[in-house]
């Protein structure tokens, strides 16, 4: 090892894919919503796990985020409607004073 090394030789880090692995593993520490407690668990779980990511995770997780955007229109178009209710439910109180 020369001085200064890290003590990990990179072309054989890439060459096997370890780096490519790690990385995965950290971006998918960086985008979990909920962090773990102890970071190096959450990484030893995904090193001996296997797959980072499997089809089914990424295929909920568009799921989950495509089902959040029409849950956010849903609300904004009931609170529109609702609004709009009370600008019909307003004249016929007063018709109904008048009466």
């Amino acid at each position: 090892q020369s001085p200064g090394s890290s003590g990990i030789n990179a072309e054989y880090g890439e060459k096997e894919g370890v780096l490519d692995n790690l990385t995965k593993i950290l971006v998918c520490l960086y985008e979990e919503p909920e962090k773990p407690i102890n970071a190096l668990d959450f990484v030893k779980h995904h090193l001996s796990g296997g797959a980072v990511e499997s089809s089914d995770v990424e295929t909920l997780r568009l799921d989950l985020q495509e089902l959040r955007t029409k849950h956010e229109a849903v609300v904004a178009e009931n609170e529109a409607l609702k609004e709009k209710l009370k600008e019909y439910e307003a004249p016929a109180e007063e018709k109904e004073a008048e009466s």
